[in-house]
């Protein structure tokens, strides 16, 4: 009987084998001549003949298997496949386990390349082979599935299975989680539970995980005790994960008692309680986890850096932040894309605009230079800076322009107030083809209350009402409410207000700044009681725009009262903005010597502002001793701005003292300082045109003096008399100025 080796399959030939086998073993093979045998030895002769090749076989077989390593480490899987095929031909005389280790790896290299039908035709051959329920086979089937994202192929494979180890179910449950079906995952794990398979200290991070992602603390919890239960080895991995778990939940006084004891804490360990912090918003413990960390010489990871570094630059610490950068490199830490982008950020809130030059310098050097959100945070780093030159200059260069790239130059163009620049690439965004969304809008509705365009901010809210999708954006509409405050039409404000079926501090902070600015300090004040009544807490920012609102009003008492409320109910620490405040409200009310004492007692440096405030209130007021004790301080910090001496002369030729306001006058020319002329805009139908003071470079000069001089008699008839005063008295709002800037600023 012919040895069963001897029989190849339809296409396979003798010469294709014998190209596997080494040149020794052909030699070391002895022709057995049966013809010049004894017919008594023949049958002596063919068992040995049988026992020589069948020691082939096991040879021929060990270099196949050497083979295909090769071929599946190389990803070639033709040759691979052809392997295969040889090592079934010469497996089939001997025991059919030796094949599972080939289609083990053969089933690995069609994972690792990326070949789909590859694996699927070798998943039916494990079929027909009778091995769908091998224990090496079926994590391998998994995983390959699961590569693809084919996971209902990956769990029917599991469920189907008759293996009790939770190897396959831990692929699975992770497989889940990684794709974000959570949910999914949470069910895997219960059926795994139901059909008697523990769970391992492999399954329960995914498990907890999932738990995290879909906030469901309940079955949490269990998996927690069931943890507690088991009588696995502890593992800080399923440890850490139950940290996290707790944290994503809420619970960061659970996640912090099981921080507390781990007996010997990994990386990994502070990572998760400082993220849990970072997520919660809590950048004070944060911060001071993080220097334990720091102090306790454990390594930092770019993602601890990141996170810290962009919690300096939520928090306000701009300058910590970029420290925080340098001591990265110092360390030995590599800069990635987000901690660039940090720092970007950091340099547009301070406007330091040679520093941001030098991370851009260093974005170009380590290739970061082409990454688009990189791209976006250097134009809007260049046009905080005030230099939209080189702002536009990147946004031109850019190849493919995101929303997001518009947004930054857009947002840039507002930020320094050109508004014909805004409104063109408005234009030329929608010509592209992107749509703009709330960011786009938010950001250039402050612009069209700022240069008095309010019919662009209609267009504005026309666009956005017909925009289903803008409905849900409280942002987008707390801007418009914004800029219909700002602009002086308190009605159409309070019609967009009441309209809300939402409303948040910054809402209210808005209407409430709307009303100040009108000097109707009572319903600003009603405002701010129904904001209390919905239980919406006030921040610095609600309060500048309320005592501006008493202040503006004369409501000395309300404000006295608020000031102090500031510390006992709300738990809000005054800053400069509020003394200034409190300044105005006094200045204008006539007591100027409580004025003096909020200035003199407050624990900031007074701002030009602040003293500007309280020399108008006394030219007022006719109070010639503090008014000249502030103007010697104001002198004393040489302002750039020309209005301050302009008001300082002002309340000198009031009080007839003509000798010191010749010394003002020549203090102002040593100083060289000179009055910017006086603008103003003109909506002419089509658009808005400026005009300074005796300007007559305007081609309808001749016709706009003759209607000018009209309007005096007007106004003069009307009983209107004009001001002798060497500046127009608008210095003396500067500080309200200010803060209602400051109010805007934080809002939008």
């Amino acid at each position: 009987m012919p040895h069963p080796s001897y029989f190849l399959p339809k296409g396979l030939f003798v010469s294709q084998i014998q190209r596997f086998i080494p040149k020794k073993w052909k030699q070391s093979i002895k022709p057995v001549d049966i013809q010049h045998v004894h017919p008594s030895a023949s049958c002596n002769a063919l068992e040995s003949a049988q026992e020589t090749f069948t020691s082939v076989d096991a040879s021929m077989i060990d270099s196949l298997l050497t083979s295909l390593k090769e071929f599946t480490s190389r990803g070639n899987l033709l040759d691979a496949f052809k392997t295969l095929s040889l090592i079934r031909l010469h497996a089939s005389s001997a025991s059919q386990d030796l094949i599972v280790h080939p289609i083990s790896s053969l089933l690995s290299s069609c994972t690792d390349v990326k070949s789909l039908a590859e694996g699927r035709q070798l998943h039916g051959h494990i079929i027909s082979l009778g091995f769908e329920q091998h224990p090496i086979l079926v994590p391998k089937l998994v995983t390959f599935y699961s590569a693809f994202n084919l996971l209902v192929d990956a769990h029917v494979i599991t469920e189907n299975s008759n293996i009790l180890h939770p190897f396959p179910w831990n692929l699975l449950i992770s497989s889940y989680v990684r794709n974000g079906f959570c949910q999914k995952a949470l069910s895997a794990y219960k059926q795994m539970v139901k059909k008697g398979i523990r769970p391992d200290n492999f399954t329960y991070p995914s498990v907890l995980k999932a738990c995290g992602e879909e906030l469901d603390l309940g079955f949490g919890k269990e998996v927690h005790k069931s943890i507690n239960a088991s009588r696995i080895k502890w593992s800080l991995i399923v440890h850490n994960a139950l940290i996290s778990m707790y944290g994503k939940c809420g619970k960061v006084g659970i996640a912090r008692d099981l921080f507390d004891k781990i007996p010997e804490r990994d990386a990994v360990s502070w990572n998760s309680m400082i993220s849990v912090y970072a997520s919660m918003g809590m950048w004070n413990e944060a911060f001071e986890l993080f220097g334990s960390m720091w102090a306790e010489d454990i390594e930092l990871n770019i993602i601890i850096w990141n996170t810290i570094a962009g919690g300096y630059l939520r928090t306000g610490n701009y300058k910590g932040a970029l420290e925080l950068l340098s001591q990265m490199r110092k360390r030995g830490s590599h800069l990635d894309s987000v901690a660039l982008i940090i720092g970007l950020g950091a340099c547009s809130h301070i406007g330091d605009a040679k520093l941001g030059k030098e991370i851009h310098s260093f974005a170009i050097r380590s290739c970061f230079g082409e990454v688009d959100t990189v791209k976006n945070s250097l134009i809007t780093m260049y046009s905080r800076c005030k230099d939209l030159k080189h702002a536009y200059l990147l946004f031109q260069l850019m190849e493919a322009k995101s929303l997001i790239s518009w947004n930054s130059i857009i947002s840039g163009c507002c930020h320094m107030d050109r508004s014909e620049e805004a409104s063109f690439l408005l234009r030329e965004m929608l010509l592209s083809g992107i749509e703009p969304n709330y960011v786009t809008i938010a950001s250039v509705l402050p612009l069209c209350a700022r240069v008095a365009n309010l019919q662009h901010g209609k267009e504005f809210h026309c666009y956005m009402t017909r925009r289903e999708d803008f409905k849900d954006h409280l942002l987008l509409w707390n801007a418009l409410v914004d800029m219909y405050a700002r602009s002086g039409k308190v009605l159409e404000a309070r019609r967009v207000f009441d309209m809300l079926g939402e409303r948040d501090k910054m809402t209210y902070t808005s209407m409430i700044a709307g009303y100040g600015m009108q000097g109707e300090g009572q319903a600003a004040l009603k405002l701010f009681e129904e904001m209390n009544n919905f239980q919406i807490k006030p921040d610095h920012i609600t309060m500048i725009a309320v005592l501006s609102a008493c202040s503006h009003s004369g409501l000395v008492t309300q404000g006295q009262l608020l000031f102090e409320k500031m510390r006992s109910l709300y738990g809000l620490t005054p800053h400069l903005e509020h003394f200034a405040c409190m300044t105005d409200l006094f200045g204008r009310a006539g007591l100027l010597n409580k004025a003096k004492e909020i200035i003199r007692n407050m624990p900031y440096k007074p701002t030009p502002a602040m003293w500007a405030t309280l020399i108008g209130a006394c030219r007022i007021h006719r109070n010639t001793e503090i008014g000249e004790w502030a103007a010697e301080k104001l002198l004393e910090m040489k302002p750039e701005n020309p209005g301050y001496y302009v008001l300082i002369a002002n309340m000198y030729a009031a009080a007839g003292c003509w000798n010191k306001l010749a010394k003002v006058r020549t203090f102002m020319r040593d100083l060289g300082v000179r009055k910017a002329p006086g603008c103003a805009w003109v909506d002419v139908g089509t658009g808005f045109s400026p005009f300074l003071v005796d300007d007559t470079s305007n081609a309808n000069a001749d016709e706009i003096y003759p209607l000018l001089e009209g309007l005096t008699m007007v106004i003069k008839e009307a009983g209107y008399i004009s001001s002798e005063d060497f500046g127009s008295g608008d210095e003396t709002s500067g500080e309200f100025n200010e803060e209602m800037k400051l109010v805007s600023n934080n809002r939008c």
